[in-house]
């Protein structure tokens, strides 16, 4: 494949897998052995829709008064230079070792990735102007928010490479799902295979709902057993 061939196959998995249900996709990951892949602390604190896209990786170590100071985001190779880099599509994760005392970005910063058509940010800590932050509209998921800077607790150390976010490791181009249940990553090398699967899971366990709201037990239909795979395939032939 040619280099655009690649971004186009790349952004149309990506539409695909924004409309698998998380907890689907996990249940998928789960069956391939990749347990530790679920961010903790993330939750959307802004945007309605899932979102999907390569992660483009930030990275905050605890702060030392030396390097937290307010002249350092005017140092070269600073924290708004990674907002600058983040590339049209991804998801921007930030490593904030789960500080909820510090924001690690908050209304500029993500206008400015909006700007650059990033998809959405992915935190394990804190985000801050929180009416901004609406105003502006990119999608969040962060563990709250806080009135103080990065400054007030993080030292920025980087972007671009691997983090550990909220107790999964996040390796730059990892595609990152989140929705309502919040952010999953996908090994970029799974996320191909898991799709049709994770897309079957999703119409079985639909059907399954309505079963169960027509007042079926559950057991013997979920986990479904042979008499109820035979009632589903038919259902699905019939359609």
């Amino acid at each position: 494949m040619s280099a655009t061939e690649d971004t186009e196959a790349l952004t149309a998995l990506c539409a695909r897998l924004a409309r698998i249900p998380t907890a689907t996709l996990s249940s998928q990951l789960i069956k391939r052995g990749l347990r530790a892949t679920y961010i903790g602390g993330a939750r959307r604190l802004v945007g309605t829709d899932a979102i999907c896209g390569p992660a483009f990786t930030v990275r905050f170590i605890p702060g030392r008064e030396d390097r937290t100071v307010p002249e350092s985001y005017a140092w070269p190779g600073a924290l708004p230079a990674a907002m600058d880099a983040a590339p049209p599509g991804s998801v921007v994760v930030i490593d904030a070792n789960g500080h909820r005392g510090a924001g690690t970005f908050g209304d500029i910063f993500a206008g400015r990735l909006k700007v650059r058509q990033v998809r959405g940010i992915v935190c394990d800590g804190a985000a801050r102007d929180l009416p901004g932050l609406e105003r502006v509209g990119l999608p969040v998921w962060a563990d709250g928010t806080c009135a103080p800077p990065s400054i007030g607790g993080l030292t920025f150390a980087g972007w671009g490479d691997p983090i550990g976010c909220g107790g999964a490791a996040v390796y730059p181009g990892d595609i990152i799902v989140a929705d309502r249940d919040g952010a999953l990553v996908v090994p970029v090398a799974v996320a191909g295979e898991i799709a049709a699967p994770a897309e079957e899971q999703d119409r079985f366990e639909t059907w399954v709902q309505a079963r169960v709201e027509e007042g079926r037990p559950l057991v013997g239909l979920y986990p479904a057993d042979a008499g109820t795979l035979a009632e589903y395939r038919n259902h699905q032939e019939a359609r």
